[in-house]
């Protein structure tokens, strides 16, 4: 043995003897529950969680559950439920006794909270636990001890009480894992919470210490609200639980598709979190985490959300219990389903149609109503705005949208959103219209307020990306955008409807100040305009335009797996719908031979092999769609920012207003896509607030 082998040989443990054989044998049913609690009872809110399972699908309208010390010495759940026969007490603590189920179609349609039966005995087997019941139509209550088995009489009205006291007890090195009381007492609650979230027709009630903690009464009586009323008593109940912010800052979800029905709330981006700690989802009232719905919702969220912000939501998914498999985890936290493609499809667009609505209308209507309820002060009165929902669209149109695609914007003709404009009709224009020639100032004077470094034969604007189309009629006057009604008539002029207002004026050549009812309107132009843009070639790429690709002077290879090469085989149509063509190059080799033409005309294109490989990862491992449209809104979104109106640049007082009216028609106008706000609304009281008026 050399010196080079001398040190392992000696870090060597010595061969320890071999243990003697032992025979096959059944284990003793107490370490079988023992065993079976280390998957189903993880901490007392696992506990927690499966009583209160078991008093939902016992028909309960009222559940209370008691806590000492977070739930490690006491946890007791009542209910009034239909209770259990004293005869079946002693059956409902075997292993895999339940009344849920019966054969294999009962499991595989199963629509209840619990079907395994084996809560209660694993329970059981790591506590002291006992069962005082009763039902309606017996004489009086019966309470069974888990431990001796004892069975008694005992006094109770119609329901079923379970207390578990001592949690691990027999099992100490468990008992150590646990944190303290204050971390175990809010999982708990946040295990109520999740209940409760499903079923606003049940109270709720958390005592600790004999305390009350939390409380959530029945919001709606089953069978007495209709449609309507089921999803305003979601909405307190989510107010209730999660806070009136939450409803606040959120959107009704309804969507039906095929055999999926998705409702309940998405928040609005600004009200996204740092961490996903307000991410609700239910499938037939059951919570679930599911990366199939996980992905479904932060999808819609993709191009309103800025940076690594956390979308909050409460999510139901109805389904045909046969289309999805909830038996695939010990603590049924986790399902399956048949056709996840279609419960993604169905999720996704249930939350993009919420959130596509602009908002400012919906605020200009609830504060006209507050307005109308003598909320406001008669001064504020005095500046009424609509009063129905239904007459602002007819308001809205008073001045006419962008006209895109008179103006060459094209996915196939990229060159045309940011190209010199060549229209020798608009040479001639007449006065009020030579403005979008550059031969005049911005405020219709010539040459007046340029900025610095610009020609007059070919400014930044002049291109039709950036350019916005000449108004039908001649400017119009301060005087004339604010109406024609005569003071004190209490008249609604369009300007005072529009729910962005008027414009009055822009500030640093990037914001513009508009007035409305409410206040003034603050808008970052070019975030509004380049939602715009997105929206409009979103529009143009759906009706069956492709986005265009630039080949390579040399094709750029590169060494794949074996998975990379397969997915560029398979997905040749995918790849070329988003102007990529990736080719084999060999048997372990791939080639990028063309890329879209956006990113190799942008300055700072990356490694179109990065790109390559980024897609077909994408592609690997999400649904082609889903790829596909991310992939090209990523493509869409650099050509809106190059195609919008930038900064510093001079707009009159119709271009403004123009942008407005077209932000108020502009699905997720809200937030450009990258995920800023496009405007912010500050009122009258918080103006009068900064200048201490009335104090």
């Amino acid at each position: 043995m050399n010196d080079t082998t001398a040190p392992l040989a000696t870090a060597l443990p010595a061969s320890a003897p071999i243990p003697p054989r032992r025979p096959i044998r059944d284990l003793p049913d107490e370490l079988i529950s023992q065993i079976a609690a280390g998957e189903v009872v993880e901490r007392p809110a696992s506990v927690v969680r499966e009583l209160v399972d078991n008093a939902l699908d016992a028909g309960a309208t009222q559940i209370t559950v008691r806590l000492s010390a977070g739930g490690v010495r006491l946890i007791t759940v009542e209910d009034d439920g239909g209770g259990i026969p004293h005869e079946e007490l002693p059956v409902a603590l075997r292993r895999h006794a339940t009344s849920k189920i019966t054969n294999l179609n009962d499991l595989e349609t199963v629509a209840t909270m619990g079907f395994r039966g084996e809560a209660l005995a694993a329970i059981a087997s790591v506590s002291e636990m006992s069962l005082l019941s009763r039902p309606a139509a017996q004489g009086n209550a019966f309470l069974l001890d888990a431990r001796s088995g004892e069975l008694r009489p005992a006094a109770r009205s119609t329901g079923t009480t379970v207390e578990v006291k001592e949690l691990f007890f027999s099992t100490p090195a468990r008992r150590k894992f646990l944190k303290t009381d204050a971390t175990e007492l809010a999982h708990c609650i946040e295990s109520v919470r999740r209940h409760a979230l499903a079923r606003p027709d049940v109270g709720f009630a958390i005592w600790h210490e004999g305390k009350l903690v939390e409380q959530w009464r029945a919001t709606f009586v089953p069978g007495q609200a209709s449609a309507s009323g089921l999803q305003d008593a979601l909405a307190r109940r989510l107010s209730d639980v999660l806070g009136e912010d939450f409803v606040a800052q959120s959107v009704a979800v309804q969507h039906r598709v095929g055999p999926v029905v998705v409702t309940g709330r998405a928040g609005l981006p600004d009200a996204a979190r740092s961490r996903a700690d307000h991410q609700y989802c239910y499938v037939n009232g059951r919570f679930v985490r599911d990366k199939v719905l996980t992905h479904a919702a932060r999808s819609a969220y993709e191009d309103v959300l800025h940076g690594h912000k956390q979308p909050v939501y409460a999510l139901y998914v109805e389904i045909d219990p046969a289309r999805v498999d909830v038996n695939v985890h010990p603590t049924k936290i986790e399902v399956r389903f048949r056709d996840s493609r279609e419960v993604h499809q169905a999720v996704r667009h249930a939350v993009e149609n919420a959130l596509a609505a602009p908002r400012a209308a919906a605020l200009a209507a609830a504060a006209a109503a507050a307005s109308a309820e003598g909320d406001a002060s008669p001064a504020d009165n005095s500046a009424a705005v609509v009063t129905s929902k239904q007459a602002l669209p007819r308001t809205w149109q008073a001045q006419s949208a962008i006209r895109f695609e008179e103006r060459g914007h094209q996915v196939a003709d990229l060159q045309a959103l940011w190209g010199p404009r060549k229209d020798p009709a608009a040479a001639s224009a007449p006065g009020g219209q030579a403005l979008w020639q550059g031969t005049q100032g911005p405020l219709g004077q010539p040459g007046q307020d340029r900025p610095a470094g610009e020609s007059a034969e070919a400014p930044p604007w002049s291109s039709p990306g950036t350019a916005f189309p000449p108004p039908a009629a001649a400017p119009l006057s301060a005087n004339a955008m604010a109406g024609s009604a005569p003071a004190g008539t209490g008249r609604d002029t369009p300007e005072t409807t529009w729910p962005l207002g008027r414009a009055v004026a822009q500030l640093h050549g990037v914001y513009i100040l508009a007035e409305n009812a409410q206040g003034m309107i603050i808008v970052d132009m070019h975030a509004a305009h380049e939602r715009i843009v997105y929206e409009r070639l979103k529009s143009q790429v759906d009706s069956g335009a492709r986005i265009a690709s630039q080949p390579l002077l040399i094709p750029a290879t590169f060494a794949a797996t074996a998975e990379e090469v397969a997915t560029a085989e398979e997905s040749t149509e995918v790849l070329a719908l988003l102007g990529l063509e990736v080719v084999p190059f060999s048997p372990k080799t791939l080639a990028v031979r063309a890329v879209p033409t956006t990113l190799a005309t942008a300055s700072g294109f990356g490694d179109p092999v990065e790109l390559a490989r980024s897609v077909l990862a994408e592609l690997a491992a999400h649904d082609a769609t889903t790829v596909v449209q991310r992939a090209r809104n990523e493509i869409l979104g650099t050509m809106a920012c190059h195609g919008a109106v930038r900064a510093n640049r001079r707009l009159t007082i119709d271009e403004m207003n123009a942008l407005l009216r077209q932000m108020e028609t502009t699905d997720r106008s809200d937030q450009c896509n990258h995920g800023r706000p496009t405007w912010r609304q500050l009122s009258m009281k918080e103006l009068d607030a900064l200048f201490l008026r009335g104090r």
